[in-house]
């Protein structure tokens, strides 16, 4: 099943099950727990993130041709960071170059993005894949200068800031994916593709970042795990860095998923909670 979530004219959330021809049926209950897929056509007005993370995990340096182009050792253990859930964004909604707090080396970074459906712990490889909801594109928007230079040694404050998360355009259940591991990813920015692999070249695979996040930790329904990006990213590009700038437009595609576009803009001056 493909899910989406989204507004209604009355301005209320709600999941779908898409059909085929781009409509949807409204999903009663919690996708999390039990639902059914109705015969009323969802009422569907704006594309929302296909979920509202519990809690975001993500795997650094999980690429094999991406770990070369940084420069550093493929890892002997998943590497973990953390997002906010103040991170996520819709499909279609801006990316914010922040400028509070501002950065001049914002990046893209297309990743498959893992949604957990059921509390897990201790999980084994073997049956790790038990415990998937569905996979969705993300995009783990990075401010380098905060992540490398400023970040105090750590990563979160590069990854942390309002709308680094875009997550969509929807979630789709296990059984219409084949392999994890066996779908190709790209990023598109303006129009021109600069990252394109498959995500066969994971160095941990789906399975075994889950046994590993899951180790004397729970893994809450609604966890999101970004499990890495493959080389392309701006920062490695040559002969100059390549870094998102406002009036950008970028695509994450994923085989068997679809295509998550958000445009770049800057963060308001005047922006306040």
């Amino acid at each position: 099943m493909k899910i989406i979530r989204y507004l209604d004219s009355a301005g209320r959330a709600s999941y779908g099950a898409e059909q085929p021809d781009g409509s949807a049926f409204r999903i009663d209950g919690d996708v999390f727990g039990a639902h059914r897929v109705t015969t009323e056509k969802a009422d569907l007005r704006k594309l929302l993130a296909p979920v509202v993370p519990t809690q975001i995990l993500g795997v650094g340096l999980n690429y094999r041709h991406h770990a070369h182009e940084s420069g550093m050792k493929a890892p002997e253990l998943p590497v973990l960071f953390v997002k906010g859930i103040n991170t996520l964004q819709n499909p279609g909604d801006p990316i914010l170059i922040p400028t509070h707090l501002a950065s001049s080396e914002v990046d893209y970074e297309c990743e498959l993005a893992v949604v957990i459906g059921r509390a897990c712990k201790n999980v084994d490889r073997a049956h790790a894949l038990d415990y998937v909801l569905g996979y969705t594109c993300a995009n783990d928007v990075s401010a380098r200068d905060w992540q490398i230079k400023r970040g105090g040694g750590q990563w979160c404050r590069g990854k942390f800031f309002d709308t680094f998360c875009p997550l969509g355009p929807r979630l789709v259940t296990p059984d219409e994916i084949a392999g994890p591991n066996q779908l190709k990813i790209a990023t598109h920015l303006n129009g021109q593709t600069v990252q394109d692999w498959t995500t066969s070249d994971m160095i941990f695979d789906v399975a075994r970042i889950i046994e590993f996040l899951s180790g004397s930790t729970t893994l809450v329904p609604g966890t999101v795990i970004l499990t890495g990006t493959p080389h392309g990213v701006g920062m490695a590009a040559k002969p100059e860095p390549r870094w998102l700038k406002a009036g950008d437009s970028v695509t994450i595609e994923i085989e068997g998923i679809g295509r998550l576009t958000n445009p770049v803009a800057l963060e308001p001056v005047s922006s306040r909670a």
